[in-house]
């Protein structure tokens, strides 16, 4: 059966990267291999999980920096699940992550919008039931 592997995310910065996303996301980093051209193959996922995580990818043309903080055009684009909101939400909070809104109870979960240091829109998200 197919399953999500990784999800690339372009990035400015490989070591600036993974600090935002290890130590104020709480992501674990799996891999940090440097390629030729000063490439670096990064993956970085929540802790624990293991079908699918994040390649963070540094921009190395113009086109892509031009993406940068913005590869879905404002939408929201990551969702990151999680099973106890007010603890990850208020550790997330104590280690910087900006939120766009306080938690909101809807009718599939509760649900508040951040942006990682680019300015990406994410979901933290713990789903009813």
């Amino acid at each position: 059966m197919p399953s999500l592997g990784l999800v690339t995310l372009v990035v400015r910065d490989y070591d600036e990267a993974i600090a935002f996303y290890c130590d104020a996301v709480g992501f674990e980093l799996l891999e940090d291999t440097r390629l030729d051209d000063g490439k670096h193959w990064v993956v970085v996922a929540p802790r624990g999980a293991r079908e699918s995580a994040l390649l963070l990818a540094r921009a190395v043309t113009g086109e892509q920096a031009d993406r940068v903080g913005d590869q879905t055009g404002g939408r929201v684009g990551w969702f990151l699940n999680t099973d106890a909101f007010d603890r990850d939400y208020a550790r997330m909070q104590a280690a910087g992550v900006v939120f766009e809104e306080a938690p909101r109870r809807e009718t599939y979960g509760t649900v508040a919008v951040f942006r990682d240091l680019y300015g990406n829109r994410w979901d933290l998200i713990q789903l009813n039931g």
